[in-house]
């Protein structure tokens, strides 16, 4: 299984915006973190305050930060937010499906238990499961160079 870019991109915004939580963070600022697309994260973005993820803010000031508490945003409901519509194979697909196959092909069975048993194993992980207490992430999303007072400095 192959996650889309926007998952990938909507993962790492929240992400971001756990590692900067309580602040207002700038689309550009977490572009030039992931050396990502402004247009493609602006997309991202949209979906993401749409489903009640992020707030967003406009003018001189503007940006984003986190709508929920990272321990109330789980991974596998962000994943099937944004992988919906997205298909294992080409017999998955509603219209132009061409597989002679369909009517009585096991594997597409085998493959659809597969995937929800993908998104069952990432239900319970959350945001804060991925950002707490990790010091090398803060340190690589942080804007300004001060590092964490629990996240001991390099020797």
């Amino acid at each position: 299984m192959r996650l889309t870019t926007r998952t990938s991109l909507a993962t790492r915004v929240l992400i971001f915006c756990a590692t900067h939580e309580g602040q207002v963070v700038k689309t550009s600022d977490i572009a030039r973190a992931y050396d990502a697309s402004s247009h493609h994260l602006g997309h991202v973005i949209h979906q993401l305050q749409h489903h009640g993820y992020v707030s967003t803010f406009r003018g001189r000031a503007g940006g984003l930060m986190l709508n929920k508490k990272p321990r109330d945003i789980s991974i596998g409901r962000l994943f099937r937010i944004f992988e919906a519509g997205a298909t294992v194979t080409g017999c998955f697909a509603s219209t132009d499906n061409s597989c002679p196959l369909i009517a009585d092909c096991r594997l597409r069975d085998f493959l659809t238990r597969a995937v929800e048993a993908f998104y069952r194993e990432l239900d319970p992980i959350t945001l804060d499961d991925l950002v707490r207490d990790n010091c090398g992430l803060e340190t690589i999303l942080k804007m300004a160079p001060d590092r964490s007072a629990r996240c001991p400095t390099a020797a």
